[in-house]
């Protein structure tokens, strides 16, 4: 009887859930109420659970309550997934069969690089971050490339509001450090992760572009360093900088040095 009454309150909560995402003004519990057939109580209930989670959010001064930040997230987490994890193996496929090293796909979220998918390397020895893993953006490959479409002033205040928080003895520690390697990696067209997130492992990256002409993400491909060159590292920075352009192309994106 527990598992019952707890699954139909869970129901009961995503209908309201819904019905909040369908309303652009707002909804009134009383609203609520009388378009779920629930009683004032338990809708007031529900929606105080979900603005407990984030889900939901009440406005005081209007007496309305409107979809949560954590809502967006997730619904923004699913369109991350649907538009650019699938037809991104490809891509990571091709690059793992062209360099013989891990390809990798990453987003931004809360400030830091987030790994959401992955083609592991056939190597027998092969370095793998795995996906999901959360790593400082000034330490990350990734994370540069898709800083290097930003603006300094931009950048500076990410600086900031995140910090500095070094992995290695090679991690970014000053802003001016930071600039001066973004910089380079918008003259270049690739970013390098140079021991600066994990010692003995290197990283070369490029950002993807969106539809809307922004960074929707980035590619790398990352290996033991031993294995890795500053020869190789090159190559393999012209490799992935051109698959990230095909990836965005096959998006319909078009960078800030295109024309659409």
């Amino acid at each position: 009887m527990a598992e019952k009454t707890g699954v139909q309150a869970v129901g009961r909560a995503l209908d309201l859930l819904k019905r909040l995402g369908q309303s652009d003004e707002g909804l009134r519990v009383s609203d609520l109420s009388r378009q779920s057939g629930l009683a004032v109580s338990t809708t007031h209930r529900l929606l105080t659970t979900l603005e407990l989670h984030g889900f939901a959010q009440f406005n005081s001064a209007t007496s309305l309550w409107h979809v949560g930040r954590e809502a967006f997230a997730v619904g923004a987490a699913f369109g991350m997934r649907k538009n650019y994890i699938a037809p991104a193996l490809p891509f990571l496929r091709r690059l793992r069969d062209q360099t013989k090293e891990t390809a990798n796909l990453g987003i931004l979220d809360h400030d830091e690089l987030v790994t959401v998918s992955q083609v592991e390397s056939r190597e027998i020895t092969r370095a793998i971050s795995a996906p999901g893993g959360r790593v400082p953006v000034f330490c990350s490959g990734m994370g540069k490339a898709i800083l290097s479409t930003w603006e300094d002033s931009d950048i500076v205040a990410l600086a900031k509001r995140v910090g500095f928080r070094p992995m290695t003895a090679r991690s970014l520690r000053t802003i001016e450090a930071a600039l001066e390697d973004i910089q380079q990696v918008r003259n270049k067209g690739f970013a390098y992760d140079d021991e600066e997130h994990v010692t003995g492992l290197r990283c070369v990256a490029a950002v993807v572009w969106s539809p809307q002409g922004e960074a929707a993400c980035a590619i790398s491909i990352s290996g033991l360093a031993a294995r890795m060159s500053d020869e190789r590292m090159e190559q393999f920075g012209k490799i992935v900088a051109s698959s990230a352009a095909d990836l965005s192309r096959s998006l319909g994106g078009v960078s800030s040095g295109e024309t659409p």
